[in-house]
């Protein structure tokens, strides 16, 4: 943070949760879950090497998904992130983009830095994947109909690319054999997308106090997430009254807001999110049985993968 110029670096030590002077009231922010960082040291372990080889895959990761939530809060129009005002309503739009950039350039520049091609490369690889996964995300909200396999591939590349990117980084720096490289990042694949049909979920039905996020933010944005998907698949009868609802122009009522998430709780959304979210996740840890990686690891792994989806609603 210290190589970036006086205003940049206050809004990104404020997104990261460090200490930093803004008019925001003062307050103990945690800086996320952590939940990449945590994959790339483990598996570095589970790798055959130890969590220091992954210090710079940890980092990097970790300054890659802030640069994607700056940049994510201004597209969405999201006003709150961790529980206060997100950045760029904080310090305003120019300034966050720029931020948000910064971000990106000290990821790779810390990668640069080990000496590993390979693993730039990799990060590389993933960043194209998430700018597509971004782009679909972001289209669905014009686009009529939307199947199963159009959502997992948005999901994929959205949140799934920098998952499998974060355990195949801690991998290659730890030295592991291009068939662990690779299984796990499958892992982290799968449980990318567990993660998104999660986050999908606390959008709808998750609670202010613990996402810090409005109940219904999703709803109120319109999003084509996994559980309106599923409630709008459903036959006629049960999808008609939801379509209605969504195309209902101008923002809507909190009435509304309770009434969406009714029927689409009723039509089986949050279940068929929930349900796929566990199928991710036994794809994940299958993931893990194909290669030589220590049992010890592979617990690791497996309650990592656990605490990252079963978050409190």
């Amino acid at each position: 943070m210290s190589t970036l110029p006086e205003a940049l670096r206050r809004v990104a030590t404020y997104q990261l949760g460090l200490p930093v002077a803004s008019r925001a009231p003062a307050a103990a922010v945690a800086g996320g879950k952590g939940v990449r960082p945590a994959l790339a040291l483990a598996c570095a372990v589970a790798g055959g090497g130890c969590e220091t080889d992954a210090v710079a895959a940890a980092v990097a990761v970790e300054l890659v998904h802030n640069f994607t939530l700056l940049h994510d809060d201004i597209m969405d129009g999201d006003r709150t992130r961790r529980h206060r005002p997100a950045a760029w309503v904080e310090f305003g739009v120019p300034a966050t983009v720029l931020a948000g950039d910064a971000l990106l350039m000290l990821a790779l520049r810390v990668l640069t830095h080990t000496g590993s091609l390979a693993a730039v490369a990799l990060l590389v690889e993933s960043l194209q994947q998430l700018v597509h996964g971004q782009s679909a995300d972001t289209s669905f909200e014009q686009c009529g109909l939307i199947t199963m396999d159009d959502y997992l591939d948005m999901a994929a590349g959205k949140t799934g690319a920098l998952t499998s990117s974060a355990c195949s980084l801690g991998a290659v720096l730890a030295q592991a054999s291009p068939g662990v490289v690779q299984a796990l990042g499958r892992f982290g694949r799968h449980l990318g997308v567990a993660f998104q049909c999660v986050d999908d979920v606390l959008g709808i039905w998750g609670d202010t106090a613990r996402t810090g996020k409005p109940v219904g933010a999703d709803l109120l944005a319109r999003k084509k997430t996994l559980p309106v998907l599923a409630a709008l698949s459903r036959d006629r009868a049960t999808a008609a009254p939801i379509a209605r609802l969504y195309g209902v122009p101008g923002r809507l009522s909190p009435g509304q807001v309770q009434e969406l998430t009714r029927k689409i709780e009723r039509a089986g959304g949050r279940a068929a999110a929930e349900s796929e979210a566990a199928r991710q996740v036994e794809e994940a840890l299958r993931c893990l049985e194909r290669e030589d990686i220590p049992p010890s690891a592979r617990m690791a792994l497996g309650t990592l993968a656990a605490q990252a989806v079963h978050r409190d609603h």
